[in-house]
């Protein structure tokens, strides 16, 4: 099995470095990540400029790639050709935070999932719900484990067409975790303020602030799962279309 690893946080995160290290226990694996952080970048391809790509090392001395594009690009790149041996599944992260509910439009972590399903590939991304405000180094074992448990089923077991595997994991020892939950998205609450501020030649510029988001405690989704102390584990699907609206909209008179 051939494991593409990849990231929105950078080649050098130690999130990607734990799960590729978890990864190699399941197959080869290639870590294809950008060479700088593009958290909150959403689903990006570059197409107006070239991308260079690049051999680096990671801190345990193994290889990987790095390109001057998006997440997303390292995985069209790696598809496309620029990895010669054929790509099994691409598993994304682990990202240091949640990507809960709305997160996912945001997320470059979960739109590098969402470009290798979109390539007829099996996509997974992993992020860690850790504490608002943590000091010092985050402990990515349990993550990186869960990530090897869900990929390890995947490759077994398969996936629907189309669909791409989000997990969220709680920060915990691993035998602190109660299980793990399938789960629906849930309600992601934003506290998103404009900060408006004049530079030193009197010109405006702005900063996307506020508080950190948190969301509603619901039983049976991504949010009320991480809460409870639960791996939450959320099947997304590429097709948007909201069915139920489509009889609605029909009757509009154009």
């Amino acid at each position: 099995m051939h494991i593409l690893v990849t990231n929105d946080d950078g080649v050098q995160a130690p999130g990607l470095l734990a799960l590729a290290q978890a990864m190699r226990e399941l197959g080869n694996v290639t870590v294809f990540a950008p060479d700088k952080n593009w958290s909150a970048s959403g689903h990006v391809k570059t197409l107006e400029r070239p991308l260079r790509a690049k051999e680096t090392t990671l801190a345990d001395g193994t290889s990987a790639f790095t390109t001057d594009g998006a997440p997303s690009d390292c995985v069209a790149l790696a598809l496309l050709g620029l990895i010669k041996e054929p790509i099994d599944i691409v598993v994304s992260g682990v990202n240091p935070h949640a990507n809960i509910g709305h997160d996912v439009t945001y997320s470059g972590t979960v739109t590098a999932a969402m470009e290798a399903v979109i390539s007829g590939v099996r996509g997974v991304a992993i992020s860690l719900d850790s504490p608002e405000g943590h000091k010092g180094a985050l402990d990515y074992s349990t993550s990186a484990w869960v990530g090897k448990q869900v990929v390890h089923q995947v490759m077994n077991d398969g996936l629907p067409e189309g669909v791409v595997v989000n997990v969220n994991v709680p920060y915990l020892k691993q035998n602190e975790l109660k299980g793990f939950m399938i789960t629906r998205q849930g309600l992601r609450v934003y506290r998103d303020l404009l900060d408006s501020r004049l530079d030193p030649r009197g010109k405006p510029y702005y900063w996307i602030g506020g508080d950190a988001p948190s969301g509603v405690v619901e039983e049976g989704t991504d949010f009320g799962a991480l809460h409870a102390g639960y791996v939450s584990i959320t099947p997304l699907q590429l097709d948007l279309t909201n069915y139920k609206s489509m009889d609605a909209l029909k009757k509009w008179n154009f």
